[in-house]
């Protein structure tokens, strides 16, 4: 503890000197508990000298430096734009000819965008409209401002719509914007059908279409939905888009679509009458709807969003302590993570038979003790169906499908 005593000091005099008449002073003391004391006023300091800065830009007050956009002029303060940008820190405070020169000249800008973004540097404000938020963004990008530019990127992503959303990945791309690229992918993914009915979507390249209607993670409730877009796309310009029916149509899950449309409207349209290199696709579809699951190619997998996904197919088992079979079947969706109950096996009580998948349907062959039986599982009617049995009775044996023909063991092989 210091003890501090503050008052007017007088010279000293001898003892007969005359002592003059005491003026008496108030002592003040301190109890000091600290050396020192740290004050911070905060952001409204630096909030503060921005706006005195901000006013001398207005009054051209202490400007060092004029840049011209479109032949307007911006009476400006180096020490703020280098403070704020590196690029013009890099232009400044080098030797290059604009550190010297008072009337600096930048071009690739609009002079609107250059006077929204001279308002951020000089007050840490900018307002992001959907008019001017475009060059607002390649304006900061220039100057190297990532907080104002990542506003405006957000800003996009808060905006995206079924009518903009292949305009603003094109922007993103461009601008190697991969967040907001990712978002406005998923984003037409999610709304395709909503997408495919505006302008944009018509000027896609073809390599951009081919992309989303190959994509298993498209969202449509019908394949038809697909088809339609195509077709759109394609008479949009259909000079130069003839050429590439085929190309697109390899896209599209014909096979998916219902009969009565596939007739009436597919091979019905002119443009595909007239594509000779269309049929086989046209011929597939048909097999399809002739055959059903017996006919399998990549365009017969229908899409997530049509409520088919591949699952998982428990066949049978026994109680924990065994003894006692059960006829209990069921599946497993992993992406929904949901168990779902399917039709109980016939003749539970048999036990080693073989199960295999043959395309979309469950084959249960054999079982104890040399049984000939053959049990198929109809996945579109959930109902074991009894086919054609066995020469001979097998149980403990193996069972495998390749190219469409059942194999058990290494001796037998059936057709299906």
């Amino acid at each position: 503890m210091v003890l501090l005593a503050l008052g007017r000091r007088t010279n000293s005099s001898t003892s007969d000197t005359k002592e003059s008449p005491v003026v008496k002073r108030k002592v003040l003391s301190l109890l000091i508990l600290s050396d020192d004391f740290d004050f911070c006023s905060g952001a409204s300091h630096s909030e503060g000298i921005l706006q005195v800065f901000n006013e001398f830009r207005d009054c051209r007050l202490f400007t060092d430096v004029v840049i011209s956009v479109q032949g307007r002029e911006f009476p400006c303060h180096r020490a703020v734009l280098c403070a704020c940008s590196s690029y013009f820190k890099a232009m400044f405070c080098n030797d290059h000819r604009e550190s010297r020169e008072m009337l600096v000249e930048i071009n690739g800008i609009e002079a609107k965008a250059m006077e929204a973004f001279l308002n951020y540097v000089y007050t840490g404000r900018a307002k992001i409209t959907t008019e001017n938020v475009q060059f607002l963004f390649e304006t900061s990008n220039l100057f190297q401002i990532t907080t104002l530019r990542d506003a405006c990127a957000k800003f996009l992503e808060n905006q995206l719509d079924p009518c903009n959303c292949v305009g603003i990945q094109r922007f993103a791309d461009a601008h190697a914007l991969k967040q907001l690229a990712s978002r406005c992918k998923n984003y037409a993914l999610a709304n395709f059908s909503e997408v495919s009915n505006h302008e944009e979507f018509l000027d896609l390249r073809i390599e951009e279409l081919k992309d989303y209607i190959g994509r298993e993670d498209l969202f449509v409730s019908k394949e038809e939905i697909v088809f339609e877009a195509v077709m759109k796309w394609v008479y949009h310009n259909v000079d130069q888009r003839r050429p590439m029916l085929n190309s697109l149509l390899q896209h599209v899950r014909l096979p998916l679509l219902h009969p009565n449309y596939f007739v009436q409207t597919v091979e019905g349209d002119e443009l595909i009458q007239n594509a000779p290199e269309c049929y086989q696709l046209l011929h597939e579809a048909r097999r399809y709807h002739v055959l059903g699951n017996e006919m399998m190619s990549p365009r017969t997998r229908p899409r997530r969003s049509t409520g088919y996904s591949e699952v998982i197919v428990v066949v049978g088992g026994c109680e924990r302590v065994g003894g006692f079979n059960l006829p209990y079947n069921d599946c497993y969706d992993p992406v929904t993570g949901e168990w779902k109950s399917l039709s109980k096996l016939p003749e539970f009580t048999k036990s080693e038979y073989a199960v295999c998948a043959l395309r979309n349907d469950i084959l249960v062959s054999g079982g104890r003790i040399n049984s000939r039986d053959v049990w198929l599982y109809n996945s579109q009617l959930n109902l074991w169906i009894k086919v054609a049995s066995l020469v001979k009775g097998r149980w403990r044996h193996k069972m495998g499908v390749l190219d469409d023909s059942l194999m058990l063991d290494v001796h037998s092989t059936f057709f299906f």
